[in-house]
């Protein structure tokens, strides 16, 4: 079974696109809940975690969190991005074989142009990170972002493709002007 953790503020759209992505995972028994940490959003971000049955924090300790999950693997994801392909197979079948973390395989279809791709530092959860619990509780501090549970992880690469939250994101209306 697989935890999903996000954190969140003012994501409402991409909370949304995220989380109808993963409902084929839970029909399928892998993912067994979803908990989203927010920083204080002043958007619809719990309602939309409500009506998908995820956990909505507006406080916590990164370690409760880890304690409560109940999937003995987590992953950790942006807000926005999306699990592509047969996703839900490929975590299964790694998680059953593996003990390492992974990360999604960057998509194919959303890249961004090149010279951001040479000139721009990445997000430590762009590719997502998934990770046992086991794991995360070693790493774990109280006071802890998701993003810095992937700093200096050697990690695998799943056959399964993400596309980035940075797509749903410059595609919400106005994003032009950002």
């Amino acid at each position: 079974m697989l935890t999903i953790i996000m954190e969140t503020r003012d994501n409402e759209a991409e909370l949304a696109q995220t989380l109808s992505a993963l409902v084929a995972g839970a029909v399928e028994g892998l993912v067994s809940d979803v908990i989203i940490l927010d920083h204080g959003s002043k958007d619809g971000s719990s309602r939309v975690a409500d009506a998908a049955g995820a956990r909505f924090c507006t406080s916590w300790d990164m370690k409760d969190i880890i304690r409560s999950a109940r999937g003995d693997w987590l992953l950790l994801l942006e807000a926005g991005a999306r699990p592509a392909g047969r996703w839900i197979d490929d975590i299964a079948e790694y998680m059953s074989l593996n003990k390492t973390p992974a990360r999604f395989s960057p998509s194919r279809q959303y890249r961004r142009p090149f010279l951001q791709r040479i000139a721009r530092r990445f997000a430590p959860l762009e590719l997502g990170l998934l990770l046992s619990r086991q794991q995360a509780s070693v790493i774990a501090k109280s006071s802890m972002q998701l993003g810095d549970f992937a700093n200096g992880r050697a990690v695998r690469k799943l056959g399964s493709e993400l596309v980035p939250a940075w797509v749903a994101i410059a595609n919400r209306p106005g994003a032009e002007s950002r």
